[in-house]
């Protein structure tokens, strides 16, 4: 039976800017988010028949950790008064108005619909998704709009990646990225994805790569030498050629030190006792679909409690 890992704040982000906030509660809190996520998650459990879902967690959206070692991780993301490079963790995430109230409802909601939710201290959803995907001893779907995962995928483990806005409407245009397709659409293994992602840079992290090295350069660097170690050995090595021309060369020498902290921040790593799988409470569905109706979202919220369960019989 297949798991399914949510991306959390990577859906309902996505389910927010593809509804419009004219879907409201009976109070008139908007609910766009929570609508687009709640059925997303249903169409993929009926269309993939996972056994369970879990919605990973974003404990610290920009871990103190990785700004230490890349003060420029996510420094766009963080509300103008956190906005300097020297803005800790702490600085919060700009988040709009009318999506903060429904971060709130899908915590409490998820859960009592059948789906826990697992965080980290120190952790971002991307951290818990490597630990409990390797943690599972099945098969996991991923479920994100964040091309980061793709270094997860393997023979058991599947992203479907949500790009795209329609993604968030509860239909299935999400694009099913197993090894084969990762090599396909990204010029590398699954694997080395992280390593592509690094040396080109990644302007929606905040990661700045080896200047003047796109994805051309870096999927023949991969190829040619393997992962960012074996490609930094070569270039200290003078009597290497092509694709190490004497201009790649010296980017890559120049931006050593960089790529090296930045290898850190990307790549994801099972971490024992980080996280753990959250029991489910057997009885929670009705408490949940109470509460969904009282948000306006019973439909979807039913949607998803039958799938889980007509899996489970």
């Amino acid at each position: 039976m297949t798991a399914l890992l949510l991306d959390t704040a990577s859906l309902y982000y996505r389910a927010y800017f593809a509804l419009p906030e004219t879907l409201v509660a009976p109070d008139g809190t908007p609910i766009n988010a929570v609508r687009g996520l709640l059925d997303t998650v249903a169409a993929i459990v009926t269309a993939r028949g996972n056994s369970s879902a879990v919605a990973c967690w974003d404990e610290d959206w920009r871990p103190q950790w990785r700004v230490d070692l890349v003060p420029s991780y996510k420094t766009h993301r963080v509300s103008e008064s956190d906005s300097s490079t020297e803005a800790s963790s702490d600085g919060e995430e700009e988040v709009p108005d009318t999506l903060a109230p429904q971060v709130d409802i899908l915590r409490e909601l998820l859960p009592a619909l059948g789906v826990p939710i697992v965080g980290a201290p120190e952790a971002e959803a991307d951290d818990v998704i490597a630990d409990l995907s390797a943690m599972s001893s099945g098969p996991v779907d991923i479920a994100s709009g964040d091309r980061d995962l793709v270094q997860l995928v393997d023979d058991r483990v599947t992203l479907l990646f949500t790009g795209g806005s329609s993604a968030s409407r509860g239909g299935a245009p999400w694009v099913v990225v197993d090894p084969s397709t990762a090599a396909a659409r990204f010029g590398v293994p699954p694997q080395l994805y992280a390593d592509l992602a690094i040396l080109r840079g990644d302007p929606s992290d905040g990661l700045p790569g080896a200047r003047g090295i796109g994805d051309k350069t870096a999927q023949a660097l991969i190829a040619a030498f393997g992962g960012l170690p074996e490609i930094l050995t070569a270039a200290q090595d003078p009597s290497v050629g092509r694709p190490l021309t004497p201009a790649v060369r010296q980017r890559l020498l120049d931006a050593r030190e960089g790529l090296l902290a930045a290898e850190r921040v990307v790549r994801l790593e099972h971490r024992a006792g980080r996280s753990a799988f959250a029991s489910i409470d057997a009885a929670a569905p009705e408490r949940g679909l109470a509460l969904a109706r009282e948000w306006g979202v019973e439909t979807p919220a039913r949607r998803l409690v039958a799938a889980l369960q007509a899996v489970a019989e």
